[in-house]
């Protein structure tokens, strides 16, 4: 494991407004993140995992704190750059997968790689069909995503998140939609991707996956808490 992790949380704060004079939903998270690790966060709905994910990509703003990725303050860039820097150093994952419906798979899979321009227009398409055929889909690759399955589209999303071979990939519950099966095959990619040197975070609500990562922690009352090695039951109901 490398000695310097790819990313750093610093008292990362969020506090939204409302009525009441604000809701702190993040309340100073530390973590430390190195390559080669697959961490799992859970926590129950409305936690605040999803907003963990968007600070962590600089897509939302923080209200204390700092994110580091790769050794720069993302949430100091301006937002221009903070995009491009994002789709060159974090892979972003999502439960709803946001494949671009008119697209092929090929060309969704080459929408980071046309906006970071880190390949030459010419190897994009191979590169596009070397990933779909790491995750199986080589052969659906001038398909739509609606001419695929949910666990398919999901593992499109994933190779759309390597596009630009960032070292870090975080996964905002992508498995929630998913039967056993095909979340096994999800978290079987992401130990994999950590077993080649990349840093791994996933959100989820799931406590069963729990045993598969490098580490778990939870995300519960806007802090982060080491995982106990058995959890109690109302925390699994």
């Amino acid at each position: 494991m490398s000695a310097s992790p790819i990313l750093k949380l610093v008292d990362v704060q969020k506090t939204y407004p409302s009525p009441s004079g604000g809701q702190a939903v993040l309340k100073g998270i530390n973590l430390q993140v190195f390559p080669g690790e697959f961490v799992l966060i859970y926590g129950k709905s409305g936690a605040g995992k999803t907003t963990l994910v968007n600070m962590i990509a600089g897509i939302d703003t923080l209200s204390g704190g700092e994110v580091l990725c790769d050794g720069v303050s993302l949430h100091r860039l301006n937002e221009s750059r903070r995009a491009r820097f994002r789709g060159q150093k974090i892979g972003i994952i999502y439960q709803s997968f946001y494949l671009l419906p008119n697209l092929s798979l090929l060309d969704n899979v080459m929408l980071p790689m046309d906006f970071c321009r880190q390949f030459h227009p010419l190897r994009s398409p191979q590169r596009a069909l070397q990933l779909l055929d790491s995750v199986e889909l080589k052969d659906h690759a001038y398909k739509r995503p609606a001419a695929i399955s949910g666990g398919q589209q999901q593992r499109v999303a994933i190779a759309r998140a390597l596009a630009n071979d960032p070292p870090l990939i975080v996964a905002d519950e992508p498995t929630g939609r998913l039967d056993s099966v095909t979340a096994e095959t999800i978290i079987q990619i992401f130990i994999r991707l950590a077993e080649e040197g990349k840093a791994v975070l996933m959100v989820t609500h799931d406590t069963s996956l729990m045993e598969r990562a490098t580490r778990c922690l939870r995300l519960e009352d806007g802090r982060l808490h080491e995982c106990q090695a058995q959890l109690p039951a109302e925390v699994t109901a």
